[in-house]
């Protein structure tokens, strides 16, 4: 399981996370997702520790901590949702058979 941390200032590092985050314990993987488009910090991201004791001392000190001029946002991540790929916005069936025979 991972850890979700929001409001993130922009300007944060994956070594500054680590930092933060390895005064509760190992961490395994850091993740600061960015927009597709400008490649700009989306100010949100995921950390990984060691063990699930950790993880939760983790959440328990930093959630509600300013930290770079912001309050974080920090605990358990939510699996992602699968958002269907390939799909243009549902419906894909048929909706009249004539108009697919060409009456």
């Amino acid at each position: 399981m991972s850890i979700y941390v929001g409001n993130l200032s922009y300007e944060v590092t994956e070594a500054d996370l680590t930092a933060v985050f390895a005064e509760y314990g190992s961490v395994k993987r850091v993740q600061l997702p960015t927009d597709r488009e400008t490649g700009r910090m989306r100010g949100f991201g995921f950390v990984e520790m060691g063990a699930d004791a950790e993880e939760a001392a983790a959440i328990e000190a930093l959630d509600g901590a300013e930290w770079m001029g912001r309050d974080l946002k920090v605990n358990k991540a939510k699996p992602r949702e699968d958002r269907g790929g390939g799909s243009f916005g549902g419906g894909g069936g048929r909706r009249n058979d004539s108009f697919s025979r060409g009456y």
